[in-house]
Formats: C-alpha cells, sequence, structure tokens
C-alpha cells in the first residue's frame, strides 16, 4: 500500500467536466455576448448537419450562402468554419468553399464531436465506440489511482457516489449526471496521468449523452452506484486490481443498460 506522503503531494481534484467548450454552452455567457450566442448557434448548426451526413463527405458549402441563410455577419460564419476546421470536419478552398473531410480526418475526441454525433442517427454506433474506449482507459486510470490519489481525492470521490445515490432516490437525473461526472473526472484526475485526465471531457459527454437521450433508467440502477463505492473504497484503501475490475463493471454495466434501453424487446 503506498504512503501517506506518496498520496499526499499531488493537487486535488480539478474541474473538468464541463468540457473543452464550457463558454459555448453556458447561457449566461452568450447572453452577455450576443456574437458569442450567433457563433454557438451556427457552429452547432453545421456541426450536426456534417456529422449526421446531412452535408456528405465532398459535399460543399459557400459562406456567402451561410451568412444568408443563418442572418448572422461574414465574421461569425467565418469563426465558425474556423473551428470546424480545426475539429477537421472541413477545409476551405479559395474560390470553392468550405468542403467536408472525410471521416477518418475528424479528431473524433472533441467533445463537441461527440456530443453532435451522439445528437444524430447512429447515436448507438457511437455509444458502443465509446464504451469499447472507456474499457481501454478507465480501468488502468482507477489502478493507478490507487496508487497516486489524495486524501482529498479519496474523499472527493466518496463523496460523489453519496450524492449519486442520494439524487438517484429523488429521481432527479441531471443532479445525478452532475455527481456522476464529477466522480469520474476526479477518478481520472487522481491517475497522476494528465493524458488520462485530458479524456474526462469525453466521458462526461457519454454521461450527458445517456441522460439527455433517454437512454438511462428513470430511477438508476442501485449495482451502478454501489460499483461506484467499490472504485473509490479500493482506490482509498489502495487496492489497485480492485479499482480496476469495479471500473470495468460499472462500463459494462453501462453498456448493457444502453442496449436494454435503446432496444427494449431485444
Amino acid at each position: 500500500m503506498p504512503s501517506t506522503s506518496d498520496r499526499t503531494d499531488r493537487p486535488g481534484p480539478v474541474d473538468r467536466t464541463e468540457g473543452a467548450d464550457r463558454a459555448d454552452r453556458s447561457p449566461g455567457a452568450a447572453a452577455d455576448d450576443p456574437a458569442r450566442g450567433l457563433h454557438a448557434s451556427v457552429l452547432d448548426a453545421l456541426g450536426q448537419e456534417i456529422v449526421s451526413g446531412a452535408n456528405p463527405v465532398g459535399s460543399v458549402v459557400r459562406i456567402d450562402q451561410l451568412d444568408l441563410r443563418f442572418g448572422v455577419s461574414r465574421s461569425v460564419v467565418r469563426e465558425a468554419v474556423r473551428v470546424l476546421a480545426s475539429m477537421g470536419l472541413v477545409e476551405t478552398r479559395r474560390r470553392l468553399g468550405v468542403r467536408v473531410r472525410p471521416r477518418s480526418q475528424w479528431n473524433v475526441f472533441d467533445p463537441r464531436v461527440i456530443r453532435w454525433r451522439l445528437d444524430g442517427p447512429d447515436r448507438e454506433d457511437q455509444l458502443v465506440s465509446l464504451g469499447e474506449l472507456r474499457r481501454g482507459f478507465e480501468p488502468v486510470a482507477a489502478e493507478l489511482a490507487a496508487a497516486r490519489a489524495t486524501p482529498e481525492q479519496c474523499g472527493a470521490m466518496v463523496g460523489a457516489v453519496m450524492q449519486m445515490t442520494v439524487h438517484a432516490k429523488a429521481g432527479d437525473l441531471e443532479a445525478y449526471l452532475e455527481a456522476d461526472k464529477v466522480f469520474h473526472a476526479t477518478m481520472l484526475e487522481a491517475s497522476g496521468n494528465e493524458m488520462l485526465a485530458a479524456l474526462s471531457t469525453v466521458v462526461a459527454e457519454v454521461l450527458a449523452g445517456r441522460t439527455h437521450h433517454d437512454l438511462m433508467p428513470a430511477r438508476p440502477n442501485p449495482v451502478a452506484i454501489r460499483l461506484h463505492g467499490d472504485v473509490a473504497q479500493a482506490i482509498g484503501s489502495g487496492d489497485g486490481p480492485a479499482a480496476a475490475a469495479a471500473m470495468t463493471a460499472i462500463i459494462a454495466e453501462a453498456s448493457d443498460a444502453v442496449r436494454t434501453t435503446a432496444s427494449p424487446d431485444a
């Protein structure tokens, strides 16, 4: 078991649950800055059209058509296109316009791309893909956290599980979601690996997608909450293999629940 000194020289939990686009998703920020609100709405509309296939790979749209369509300034459209290009979704060509790039060139880890795909027709495929991805890194992070988590991080995870229990009993899925995101973000941060910690935005979008697309039961499964408690306990006691096993069970339970909810007759 790691010594107390091994667990106390790392920073406490960092809030990564809102994703890289926190400003774009904040209603208050949009109200304070109308241009930001216009940019976010144009970005979301175009992003969803691209990932859904409404604007298929290879198709071209002109910026002068977009500003007329959305009723916004050319600068707002150009900024939205610039962000889409940074995600690998489009490329701009002089005298041609904005061209949709192949899926193989998209930044599929971008939280907004994940959200748009979850909003689209290939939602189930995206959830399966994300579940497979989570199995590849969350159990590893849990095992590392058992050796590296600070007391503050351990406490934050235990507290998140308690909040999940309370909100599950109340049937408050939004509050349950927030507690669940805190748990996973803290666990990934506690791994002490900044690359694993950065994946908390991916997990947050998966969790939010389940809730916002009615892929969560009306009352969260008590087994899932118990497994979160098992992870927190194993990390707190320094039992890496047990933490990894419990995290693997959490992901398996979530994947089974999505399949059952999406296809209740299966």
